[in-house]
Formats: structure tokens, sequence, C-alpha cells
């Protein structure tokens, strides 16, 4: 093989199977994709030992990506009901699933769901090395972390989040502006204590041309973490998550430069007016690399409902430039969420993704819409229940209401407009 990455194979001129792959599934240009690519405005993760791939592109000019959290905690470790959420995942198209294990000796777990899995496996690596280890967050070592990180990317994860922007000048900057909710982020609060424990600047940050050895030899995406991303709308915005971005663009530079492909992590909760500059901001200060966003959730008030709050900013930061959604569950803030939370979330993320989609002119995304509503115009249900993007929601209500009418709803009967407009016109 004549390139280690992605990266490096689109800068000399070379096309892989991974971009032919997605070309064929954007309907795009294959050229055109390589050049975003050896540009870093898409990402390919694509773990050289991730067998069971079927890889996905990432970034400015695709569809807008969704991603699955999942993992065991010590409260619920359950990890057959975490398997079958890797299953709902493939199943509910989802584009993504994030191993976010976080309790245990989770390498077993870890290779069963890369092996079975063809969706784009994302870790968080510092999550794992308390449990790898059994030691308490002060007594991991540098090698410690660098262990496990190597140890994620030979399972064959495809990117990981790396919370290397969190170093001492960022944190000097947090202590200096104080927040409502502080740091949230669970990697970024790990690490921001494991510096104060132990007295020394981030291993991530200090060592970063260590972490991109790895991720070239493996072809891991960089996912650089947010460890300052606001956990409130108060907190937005403010001087700690932009100082955070300044140095994640910085990295991102560093990245290219050795060919490792990146995404940039982002907001957290957002009122809906910042989203859209928040968007430009990312943009700007990290060279058009595809943005990852947790969201963004536009109001705090709403825990159980939160797949709504969340899906919400999601369209709205997809439609102003964001290129990956995280999901996020009912059960968010609450409990760790269950299968059917699981459902709601994604359903809730794949239709912001869409509506994002539409915003933004993809090829083809519209083309859906419009065929919804022939067949909504044809009172043709069986074709509606088929472009549903969660049939089995649409069955069981068709089901559990059955109106005397067939080609009605129990809503409106022989009111029905369109059954009306379809008898006159």
């Amino acid at each position: 093989m004549d390139y280690s990455t992605q990266m490096e194979a689109a800068r000399k001129g070379l096309i892989t199977a991974e971009m032919k792959a997605v070309a064929g599934k954007e309907n795009i240009d294959v050229e055109q994709l390589r050049e975003a690519v050896a540009a870093g405005r898409v990402a390919i993760p694509a773990n050289i030992n991730h067998k069971s791939l079927d890889p996905c592109g990432i970034g400015q000019g695709l569809k807008t990506k969704v991603n699955v959290n999942l993992g065991v905690s010590k409260d619920c470790c359950d990890t057959e009901m975490e398997l079958e959420k890797v299953r709902l995942a493939v199943e509910l198209k989802g584009d993504a699933v994030m191993d976010l294990s976080c309790f245990g000796k989770t390498e077993e777990f870890r290779r069963k769901l890369i092996e079975m899995c063809p969706l784009a496996v994302g870790t968080v690596p510092v999550y794992d090395a308390t449990g790898f280890y059994d030691k308490d967050l002060k007594e991991i070592s540098v090698e410690d972390f660098f262990g496990v990180v190597e140890k994620h990317a030979q399972d064959g994860v495809d990117f990981m989040t790396i919370h290397a922007g969190i170093n001492r000048e960022t944190a000097a900057r947090f202590r200096k502006n104080p927040r409502l909710t502080n740091i949230v982020s669970r990697g970024g609060a790990l690490l921001f204590a494991w510096m104060v424990h132990n007295q020394q600047e981030n291993p991530f940050y200090q060592y970063y041309d260590r972490l991109l050895d790895i991720c070239r030899r493996y072809d891991v995406t960089i996912s650089l973490g947010d460890a300052c991303r606001p956990g409130c709308l108060a907190d937005a915005t403010d001087a700690s998550q932009i100082q955070e971005l300044i140095v994640l663009g910085e990295l991102t530079l560093r990245a290219w430069e050795r060919d490792v492909q990146v995404m940039i992590e982002g907001p957290g909760h957002m009122a809906l007016n910042e989203i859209a500059p928040n968007m430009l901001l990312e943009k700007k200060l990290c060279h058009g690399a595809p943005f990852y966003v947790l969201g963004p959730l536009v109001t705090d008030i709403a825990p159980g409902y939160d797949h709504i709050t969340s899906a919400i900013g999601g369209a709205l930061a997809g439609a102003s430039g964001a290129d990956f959604l995280c999901y996020v569950t009912p059960a968010e803030h609450l409990r760790l969420p269950t299968a059917d939370d699981m459902r709601e979330g994604l359903i809730a993320a794949r239709i912001a993704a869409h509506a994002a989609d539409i915003a933004k002119g993809i090829p083809g995304a519209r083309e859906w819409d419009d065929k919804m509503s022939e067949a909504r115009r044809k009172l043709d249900w069986g074709k509606m229940c088929e472009l549903a993007i969660d049939p089995e929601k649409f069955m069981r209500y068709r089901e559990e209401s059955k109106p005397e009418l067939e080609d009605s709803c129990t809503m409106c009967g022989k009111m029905c407009a369109v059954r009306n407009m379809n008898s006159v016109l």
C-alpha cells in the first residue's frame, strides 16, 4: 500500500476503496471527494484493522451524519444490552457508534463491537484508562494514557475523542472566568483533575506528536474533544470555550502536516441565536475541519425531553455548517439510556440531520420529502409507511386506531381534505 492514511492517499492523488464507497453513497464525484479529503474538509474514519467497516464520509458537502453513544457503566454493566443497542443502531441507520464504557476491563466488549459493527466506531480512551489499569486517576502515568490509545487503535477504533486542547493555558483561562456549571465534559474533567493532581501539562497536548504517530500508523481519525464545551446556556460562547477552540485549530494543522484526519467537537448547551455564529467560528478557527456537535441543547429545563431540545439545536447547527450530530436521548442527564431511549434519540437526531440537509441543499435530500408528499396525495398508506423514517411507529399508530375508511385516518375520516380534493379534482 502506497499510503498510511486516507488523507495521505488523497494528497497523493490516489482514490481508495473507502473513497469510492463514500462517493457512491453520497452520489458525488469521487475526484471531488478526494480533493475534500486531501484538504481536510472531509474525514473518512477507517482504521486499517476495522475489517467489517462500511465507511462513511463526514464533512463539507456530504449528508449530515449521526452518532450513537453506548457502553457500560458501574451501575449498568450489561454488555449484551449494549451489543443489542449496536444492532439497533445499524437497523435504524445511524452512521457511527461511540463506545463510552467507563467501568471494568472493556476490551472484550470493544472487540466484539468492532467485529460486528459496519458503522464507524469511536471511543474516548481516557474513560478506559482507570478501568484498564485498575488505578486511581492521579496514579495513571503518561505511558498508561498512551498505552490505552495504542490498544484502542490496534483493536480497530476508527475515531478517538482526545481532549488535547485543555492545556495549562486553557485551564488558566477557565480559572479566570468562572462558570455556572464548570467543566461538564467527562474526559475534560478527568484530564483537568489529572493535571491538578500531578502538576503536569496535559500529556495529549505535551506529547501530541506521539499521539499523531499512533493515529497515522492505524489511520485513526482524531476527534479533538471540547473539554470546555458549555454545559448550560449561561456558559455558552465564553472565554474558556473560545480559548480551547483556538488551541484545537492549531492542533488541527499539526495533525494535517502528518496526514492525520481530524474532526472538531463542539457544544453542548447553547441558545438558538448563538448556534450559527458558533458554527462559523469553528469553521474559521479550525480551517474548515468537520464539526461534530453534541446537540446543541437549546434549553436547560427539559430533562426527559432532551432528545427534542437537541434535535432543535442539531437541525440549526447542521443547517449552519455542522457535519456530524451526536444523538441525545430522553435519558440525558438522568440515567444510562435503554434501547427504547436510544430509538427515540436516534430518530430525533436523524430528523434533525435530514432537516439540515434540506436547508444545505444536499443532493437528493429533498427528493425523499417529495416522494412522501406524493404518497400522501395519493393516500397510499403502504408507500407512506415505506418512506417513513420510523416505519415501525407508523404501523403501530395505524394499528392502534383503525379508521372506518381505509384510505383515511381516525382524525378526519370522511372529512379528509386530501380524500375530498382527490374526489373533486
